[in-house]
């Protein structure tokens, strides 16, 4: 048997199909029910929002790319994801300045300083959302019928249905319903406007073997099953704020997240835990974003403790 084809190469030895701009893709098509639900709620506020935050962060990496030397990666759609996500995690009512500085941090420090994208250690959205979140105290109450640019028009103040878990109000009369949180809640954040069509976009990831059940199943789990632990309500707790986002779309980052499913489990675990402590015991605003963001810092040691099976490798007899 002749052997003079044979090729000899580094492992490992595979070969797909996939590309990042694929997965990108789908995502942003996993993404379109909450955006379409967000749109029809707040109309031109989230439409402005979401435009700035996608054009910023478009922006942003080209500019950090040309300023490095480095060639353009804005065909890949992981800028348009990242600035997408971000302005889902964001209020209605925020002005422009502050979408600016988000997406800067997100796409400039979190990404391209950390090494660009298949590199950085946090979740880039959610690093941005944080920084703002300090900077600017979005997301402390829900406002309605605002203005364009969100300023000089007046708007009805309340309450977002995570205070009224933080007071233990959960099951009062003044807090929305369980199908109002399923459905059609129209208060805090842009993608708050109903947690089914985050679920819905979550099981179209997974069809699509973009991502993995164990991390959203895991944290979702843990969430609903602890805060009736600690008195909560658990099933509240899941569908309120960002959880059901933070779930299918953050924790799943394939950069940031574990590459075996021990680690992905003890991942989602950490995660879930942070998000019913954070939310009972500190403050409701941001608590899946910095329990994700912690959870990011532990990813390098959970697969070092976890390591995937060596292609090759055979048992010891």
């Amino acid at each position: 048997m002749a052997l003079n084809n044979l090729v000899v190469t580094a492992p490992p030895h595979l070969r797909s199909k996939e590309q990042t701009a694929v997965a990108m893709r789908d995502v942003l098509v996993a993404l379109a029910p909450i955006t379409v639900a967000a749109l029809v709620a707040f109309t031109y506020n989230a439409l402005f929002v979401i435009a700035v935050s996608v054009a910023s962060a478009m922006a942003w990496e080209w500019i950090a790319r040309k300023v490095r030397g480095k060639k353009s990666t804005l065909e890949d759609g992981s800028a348009v994801v990242t600035g997408l996500l971000l302005a889902l995690l964001l209020p209605p009512q925020i002005h422009w300045f502050h979408i600016i500085v988000a997406t800067f941090v997100a796409i400039v420090v979190a990404k391209e300083l950390m090494g660009g994208l298949g590199r950085n250690i946090f979740n880039p959205a959610l690093f941005g959302f944080v920084f703002i979140l300090f900077f600017s105290g979005v997301l402390t109450t829900f406002t309605g019928n605002l203005g364009l640019l969100a300023g000089g028009y007046d708007g009805v103040m309340g309450a977002t249905p995570l205070v009224f878990l933080k007071q233990g109000l959960e099951g009062s009369a003044a807090a929305p319903s369980y199908i109002a949180l399923f459905f059609a809640n129209y208060g805090g954040a842009i993608s708050e406007v109903g947690s089914f069509w985050i679920l819905l976009g979550g099981a179209y990831l997974i069809y699509r073997k973009v991502i993995g059940w164990v991390i959203p199943v895991t944290i979702l789990g843990t969430v609903f099953i602890l805060a009736y632990i600690l008195g909560s309500d658990g099933l509240y707790m899941i569908l309120a704020g960002g959880v059901m986002l933070g779930a299918f779309f953050m924790a799943t980052d394939w950069v940031t997240s574990p590459m075996t499913w021990q680690g992905q489990l003890i991942f989602g675990l950490l995660i879930g835990v942070l998000i019913v402590v954070i939310r009972l015991y500190g403050g409701t605003a941001g608590a899946v974003a910095f329990a994700i963001l912690i959870g990011n810092a532990f990813v390098p040691l959970l697969d070092k403790l976890f390591k995937p099976k060596r292609f090759g490798e055979v048992a010891a007899a």
